[in-house]
């Protein structure tokens, strides 16, 4: 019945009439596989999947143990190494690694996976929880944003759009190809702004994520935004949400308008192929700022 588990040890090592060449190597293979199905039954994604499983390879390094060996000042002087560096890693990055090296010690040490009868036998050791309390960073907020960080002024965010849109102005000018992403670009940018998106919320919009607010007639069909792909939660996918166009930011209607029915977007030649709000040049949706729009502005 344990045997069913996704991650249970597996029939490879456990068979006596199979040797173990390099045990130590083929066992932290193994468990990072098991580690790996529990976490596909449990409906995360694969990158979220690669990333955690590519770190506890690199603790593993830096140690130079294995899981069974680990002991709690393993976790500090890897966090510790890579928190009094050059270049530091930010708390939240501390707290993500802190938390997939606990999540896979759990796994380990759980006992309906068998990892520590059979490290014991094995190795005459067995795997244990290496991550508390007291050596975790903590989570006191959801907030985790610097405090460094704030907001747009009004000033500030009216100087970038005029910048951009200003870039619009010179490539149309100058008769260059490139005013039409950097258009692309400039809308998209407001419309981030105007609904509170982030950037793949952006980014995976489609013309039919638009309808009308029968509170709202002016608005016409861009009314609300049915935001598709926004952030969920470990294992849940993304979520739905919906936004209002708020009177504040009516101004998107316009470009909104101006980009979807006013022959912008149709000019694109993938356009026709693809119900994207964003198409590229090549691709079925694209929307990233240019090199010459991520400078920053001048005057």
């Amino acid at each position: 019945m344990s045997d069913a588990v996704p991650g249970f040890v597996p029939r490879m090592l456990v068979d006596p009439d199979i040797g173990l060449f390099r045990a130590d190597e083929r066992v932290f293979t193994a468990m990072l596989e098991g580690w790996r199905a529990q976490m596909l039954a449990r409906g995360l994604t694969t990158e979220t999947i690669k990333k955690r499983c590519q770190l506890l390879e690199r603790f593993q390094g830096f140690t130079g143990e294995f899981p069974w060996r680990w002991g709690p000042a393993d976790i500090e002087d890897f966090l510790g190494d890579l928190r009094s560096g050059e270049k530091p890693i930010s708390l939240k990055t501390l707290r993500s690694y802190s938390n997939a090296v606990a999540m896979f010690c759990s796994y380990l040490t759980h006992p309906g996976y068998g990892w520590g009868e059979f490290c014991e036998r094995t190795f005459g050791d067995i795997p244990s929880q290496i991550c508390f309390e007291w050596n975790m960073p903590r989570h006191t907020t959801d907030d985790a944003v610097p405090a460094k960080k704030r907001s747009f002024t009004k000033a500030e965010l009216q100087r970038l759009f005029d910048y951009i849109d200003d870039l619009v102005d010179r490539e149309y000018a100058a008769g260059s190809k490139r005013w039409l992403p950097l258009f692309r670009d400039s809308v998209a940018f407001k419309v981030c702004y105007a609904y509170g998106l982030r950037r793949r919320e952006m980014t995976m919009l489609d013309l039919e994520d638009f309808g009308p607010n029968p509170h709202v007639s002016d608005y016409g069909r861009f009314g609300a935004v049915q935001v598709r792909f926004a952030k969920g939660t470990a294992g849940s996918g993304p979520r739905r949400r919906t936004v209002l166009t708020v009177p504040e930011f009516d101004w998107v209607v316009d470009q909104l308008k101006t980009w979807t029915s006013g022959g912008m977007r149709q000019q694109f030649p993938t356009a026709e192929r693809s119900s994207a709000l964003w198409p590229s040049e090549r691709g079925a949706r694209r929307c990233r700022l240019r090199s010459g729009a991520s400078r920053e502005p001048r005057g």
